[in-house]
């Protein structure tokens, strides 16, 4: 067992840094320091890839009525926000101009085929404002920045220096460039602009935890701490909190 925060920046060869996470079911801010989770100055939302899939189907069949796009299995909904949908770098600026939706059709295997306009980048919008889903929430890029502002000051600098970027939910095009966008507007809005937060954003995020897994299980250092079936069936859970604390 280990920390998701943590793999994620073993991915990328660090072991301190902020890890960034936006998967399938949660989005998590969480401060390493040399390997350790700072869970006190860990933030999380509950908006997601599953469910910008939900919001994505809302939209559609808000858009057309049709009997066949409320139909439409999750997987197809799925593949639908990955190959068209976008993040804005001016979300209002977007929606209010119809010259800035660049419509686009995806055909879904049966001889139809769906048309998105708007929907393209209002769709991954709920994470950087929850407020669209009715939720009080505050949004990845601020809940990163508390994150950054509960450390401790000696430490900030360096965390800030590796912000990595971890989950399906972060391959949007357009994720990087906004989380770094608002979460720098964050730092000079709240007096903090000497905090320049480098983002990491490698091409396969999306398994940068399993790639992270797969680096740190191979270490020499770990092998001492797998737990054996044995070892499970001889004492019980309790050697699970014992290995692993």
């Amino acid at each position: 067992m280990a920390s998701t925060a943590l793999l994620a920046l073993c991915s990328v060869g660090a072991f301190s840094g902020l890890a960034v996470e936006a998967g399938a079911g949660v989005c998590h801010a969480t401060p390493i320091y040399a390997g350790h989770s700072w869970h006190k100055a860990t933030f999380r939302l509950d908006v997601a890839g599953s469910t910008l899939s939900r919001y994505l189907r809302e939209l559609l069949v808000a858009a057309c009525p049709d009997q066949q796009l409320q139909a439409l299995p999750r997987k197809v909904i799925t593949q639908l926000k990955k190959c068209c949908c976008y993040v804005s770098l001016d979300f209002e600026g977007d929606l209010q101009n119809p010259a800035r939706h660049h419509p686009a059709s995806f055909c879904l295997g049966n001889g139809c085929s769906v048309c998105l306009s708007s929907e393209r980048f209002r769709c991954p919008e709920p994470i950087f404002q929850p407020s669209l889903l009715g939720q009080a929430e505050s949004g990845l890029p601020t809940l990163a920045f508390q994150a950054l502002q509960r450390v401790p000051a000696t430490l900030r600098t360096r965390l800030a220096n590796t912000v990595v970027l971890a989950g399906g939910s972060t391959l949007f095009p357009g994720f990087t460039e906004r989380l770094e966008m608002e979460l720098g507007a964050q730092c000079r809005r709240h007096g903090y602009g000497a905090l320049r937060p480098r983002l990491v954003a490698k091409p396969g995020r999306g398994t940068a935890v399993w790639t992270g897994g797969s680096m740190v299980a191979s270490f020499r250092s770990f092998q001492g701490r797998w737990m054996t079936r044995a070892m499970y069936q001889e004492c019980g859970s309790r050697l699970v909190h014992e290995v692993f604390n």
